[in-house]
C-alpha cells in the first residue's frame, strides 16, 4: 500500500496553504502583457540547472523549465509537472502521476521517459546535490507515458523536498539521449534550452542579456501574464541598485548589503531579505585539505578563532543575516543543533594554536601565507577583504584573488588551484540535499561545482550521513544529524560564518512574483506588472 499525497501532506502539517505569500496582490486583477527586466550578475555559464546548482543559472532556467513539484512557504510540496505522488510505507518506491498535455517548447510531448533519463543520466551523474539526493535510486520505471516509479535500494525521505525546477530540472530526453559519454555537458541545448515552463528561450546575447518570451502553449490556462522576460547583465551590484532606482530593471537579487539598507527607504521599491528553509544560505570559509599545512586541525581552528562573525553580520550584511554556528541553518529547526563546538573571536587562542602547530612568525610577523578565492558576490568579496585584515593579526597572510564566476568554478572545483575559498550555498530544504554534498567523501569529484571542494574524508561522518539519508523515524534522523554537526564543527574544515538569504528587491509595480518557497527562483508564471 502506498502513502498518498494527501496523507504525506498531512504528516508535514495541515493548514500550510493558508499562509500568506510574498508579493501577494490580494484582490487585484492581473494585467496582461509587458516586459519584466531582471538585473543579473554575474552572467550564467550555462542555462541548465540539471547540471549545476549555480545561482545565476537557476535564476534564468527556472522560468524556462518547470519542476515535478513546487513548494509553498511551509515547504509543503505542491503539484507542477507531477499532479500526484505516493510513497510506499517502506520508503523504497515513489510513484508520480505526470500532468497530461504538457509540451516541450519544440512541440514534443513531455513524458515519463524524460524524467527517467534526466534522473539516471544527469542528476545522479553531474549535479552536485543530485549525486547525493538520488544516490539510492536504483532504477526508474515508466509503466505509461504519464507514470513514473522510482525504485530505491534504501529509503530517501528527502527526495520529495528536492523536486523543484531550481533543484532537479527535467531535461528533454529527445535532445540529449543517444550521444556519447560526456555529451550531456557539451550539449548545445544547455545554452539554447528547450523547456516546459511558462517562458521560451529566444536568444542569449553574450555579455548583454538573455531574452525569453511567453509560452503560448503553457499547461496552466491563462498564464503567464507577461509577454517577455529579459535578464540584463550588469557589471556589479552598484549598477543593479542604480538600475532599480531609475526603473531600468524591475527586479534584482544580487545586491550589496549597504545598498539594500539605502533602497529600503525608496517607496517605489519592495525589499525582502527573509529566509526560509528553502532559501537559507550558509556563507562559509573552506580549506583545501590537499594542502599539507591545512591538514592540521589546529591551523584550521586557529583561523576560525581569528574571524569575528558578528563583525561580518553588522558591517558586511548590515544586520540582514545571523552568525552561523552549524552547517545546518537555524531555519531548519528539525535538524539544527545548538551547543556545538564553537570558535569565538579570540586572537590569543588563535596564536596559541598556531604555535602548537609549529608555525612561528618570521621577521615580518608572518606565520603562514594562503590564497583566498571568494565567489564574486559583493558580501563575499568584502568578507574576504575583512578576513585578510583580521587574519593578519595572527600572522596569517591571506592573498585575495578575484575572478568571474566561471573562472571561480573552474579554479576551485576543476583545477583545484586554491588554499581557501569563500562561498555561499543553499543549505536547505534538508541536510541530505543542502549540507551533505560538502562533507561526504563520496561527493568529492573534480569538475562537480559546489560539492566537497575541501576533499574532506571522515568515515564516521560518511556513516552518519548515509544512515540519516535512509532513516524514516524523524527523531532518530535528527539525532544522526546532531552527531554529524558535532564532528564537522570540531574538525573545522568548512567554517560556517554567516546565515543569510537571497535578497529580492523589486519594483512595487511587480506583483505575484514571490509566491513559492523558492522566491525569485520560481517560474514567474503568475507575475504581472501593474501601472503603479
Amino acid at each position: 500500500m502506498l502513502i498518498s499525497r494527501r496523507s504525506f501532506m498531512g504528516v508535514l502539517g495541515a493548514g500550510a496553504l493558508a499562509r500568506p505569500v510574498w508579493g501577494a496582490s490580494e484582490n487585484a486583477t492581473p494585467a496582461r502583457g509587458g516586459t519584466l527586466v531582471v538585473g543579473a550578475n554575474p552572467e550564467p555559464t550555462t542555462l541548465s540547472s540539471a547540471i549545476t546548482s549555480a545561482g545565476p543559472t537557476q535564476l534564468v532556467s527556472t522560468k524556462i523549465f518547470d519542476g515535478l513539484l513546487t513548494y509553498d512557504l511551509a515547504l509543503q510540496p505542491q503539484p507542477q509537472l507531477a499532479t500526484a505522488w505516493k510513497v510506499s510505507p517502506d520508503g523504497l518506491a515513489i510513484q508520480f502521476t505526470l500532468r497530461a498535455g504538457v509540451l516541450w517548447h519544440d512541440g514534443q510531448p513531455f513524458t515519463s521517459a524524460d524524467v527517467a533519463y534526466t534522473l539516471m543520466k544527469v542528476w545522479k551523474v553531474y549535479h552536485s546535490r543530485g549525486r547525493g539526493t538520488f544516490a539510492n535510486v536504483q532504477r526508474v520505471e515508466t509503466p505509461t507515458p504519464l507514470s513514473v516509479v522510482l525504485r530505491l535500494s534504501k529509503p530517501a525521505p528527502y527526495i520529495l523536498s528536492a523536486l523543484a525546477s531550481a533543484e532537479s530540472q527535467v531535461l528533454p530526453a529527445h535532445l540529449y539521449q543517444g550521444g556519447p559519454d560526456g555529451a550531456v555537458l557539451g550539449n548545445p541545448a544547455n545554452n539554447k534550452p528547450v523547456g516546459t515552463g511558462p517562458f521560451r528561450f529566444v536568444r542569449w546575447n553574450r555579455g548583454s542579456d538573455i531574452v525569453l518570451e511567453r509560452n503560448p502553449h503553457y499547461w496552466q490556462p491563462g498564464q503567464p501574464y507577461l509577454d517577455q522576460l529579459i535578464f540584463r547583465f550588469l557589471p556589479d551590484a552598484g549598477a543593479a541598485a542604480a538600475a532599480l532606482e531609475t526603473g531600468a530593471i524591475q527586479l534584482a537579487t544580487i545586491m550589496a548589503p549597504a545598498d539594500i539598507v539605502r533602497l529600503r527607504k525608496n517607496s517605489a521599491l519592495v525589499v525582502d531579505t527573509r529566509a526560509t528553509g528553502f532559501s537559507s544560505v550558509i556563507n562559509s570559509f573552506e580549506f583545501n585539505l590537499d594542502r599539507p599545512v591545512l591538514r592540521d586541525a589546529r591551523v584550521r581552528q586557529a583561523i576560525a578563532h581569528g574571524i569575528d562573525r558578528d563583525f561580518l553580520v553588522r558591517n558586511i550584511w548590515f544586520g540582514d543575516a545571523v552568525a552561523a554556528t552549524s552547517p545546518v541553518p537555524s531555519t531548519l529547526p528539525a535538524f539544527f543543533g545548538s551547543g556545538l563546538p564553537a570558535y569565538p573571536h579570540d586572537l590569543k587562542r588563535a596564536a596559541e594554536l598556531l604555535d602548537q602547530a609549529g608555525l612561528k612568525p618570521d621577521a615580518r610577523g608572518i606565520r603562514l601565507s594562503l590564497s583566498c578565492d571568494p565567489y564574486p558576490s559583493p558580501p563575499l568579496v568584502q568578507s574576504a577583504q575583512y578576513l585578510r585584515s583580521s587574519l593578519r593579526r595572527i600572522g596569517v597572510q591571506l592573498n585575495v584573488r578575484l575572478q568571474d564566476a566561471g573562472e571561480f568554478v573552474n579554479r576551485i572545483y576543476t583545477r583545484r588551484d586554491f588554499d581557501t575559498v569563500l562561498y555561499g550555498a543553499a543549505a536547505g530544504p534538508d541536510p541530505a540535499i543542502g549540507s551533505q554534498r560538502f562533507y561526504s567523501s563520496k561527493t568529492f569529484q573534480p569538475g562537480i561545482a559546489f560539492s566537497n571542494g575541501a576533499h574532506y574524508q571522515n568515515p564516521q561522518v560518511d556513516s552518519l550521513l548515509e544512515a540519516a539519508q535512509v532513516e524514516l523515524d524523524p527523531a532518530r534522523r535528527r539525532a544522526l544529524y546532531l552527531q554529524f554537526q558535532q564532528i564537522v564543527q570540531r574538525d573545522a574544515v568548512t567554517l560556517p560564518l554567516v546565515e543569510s538569504s537571497m535578497p529580492v528587491l523589486r519594483s512595487r509595480r511587480l506583483r505575484n512574483v514571490m509566491v513559492t518557497a523558492d522566491g525569485a527562483l520560481g517560474n514567474f508564471a503568475s507575475a504581472w506588472l501593474g501601472k503603479s
